[in-house]
């Protein structure tokens, strides 16, 4: 009769080990959860002011209708803007953010990716050299490398192609257009160089 009442007693006290570790389980996913949801809504609320990239560039450095031009050789449409500046000017970021790549690939040669306020991405591409390293934390207005022509802007003048990409699709940008979905992901950076101070 002992040996069965400590059987049970154990029964019980490992069924409420195992309510108690699930309890403190799903506690410890709801906190998570509830983390993350946060991180994503400070991303939201972080404010975005978007400064032209290029040292001295103004509206006649960039062709107003550049962006989603077609065709734009091996990418399709243009993705984003070309800024033309002259040698040894300097680029700096448009918004703060989090360097989360810089380095070299075949199209855009020598790239900065950054992501910023909005959960937003700004791509830098075709620099001459680049000026800080990845997973350092960037101001807005920070020099972050040289105007170039690297990648497949080899023997094209010198410019720095910047876009403005979103992990979260805006559908409503999708349109007609050729890779007209892809303007979910891809926003026009023109409108907010119109907006600041140029």
């Amino acid at each position: 009769m002992a040996f069965k009442k400590i059987k049970t007693y154990n029964f019980f006290l490992l069924l409420s080990k195992l309510i108690y570790d699930l309890n403190f389980k799903m506690a410890r996913k709801n906190h998570l959860l509830l983390l993350l949801i946060i991180i994503v809504v400070l991303g939201f609320i972080f404010p975005q002011k978007i400064s032209m990239p290029v040292e001295g560039a103004n509206r006649s450095s960039y062709h107003p209708q550049s962006f989603w031009f077609y065709p734009w050789g091996r990418s399709g449409t243009h993705k984003g803007v070309d800024i033309f500046a002259k040698q040894g000017k300097k680029i700096f970021s448009a918004t703060p953010g989090l360097v989360v790549f810089c380095g070299e690939i075949l199209m855009g040669g020598n790239v900065i990716l950054i992501l910023g306020p909005k959960w937003r991405f700004h791509y830098y591409a075709h620099l001459k050299e680049i000026k800080i390293s990845t997973w350092s934390w960037i101001n807005r207005e920070e020099i972050i490398g040289i105007v170039g022509n690297t990648g497949n802007a080899i023997g094209k003048p010198l410019h720095l192609h910047y876009s403005i990409i979103t992990p979260l699709p805006y559908v409503w940008l999708a349109d007609e257009d050729r890779e007209g979905w892809k303007k979910m992901f891809y926003l026009n950076p023109i409108p907010y160089f119109t907006n600041s101070n140029l």
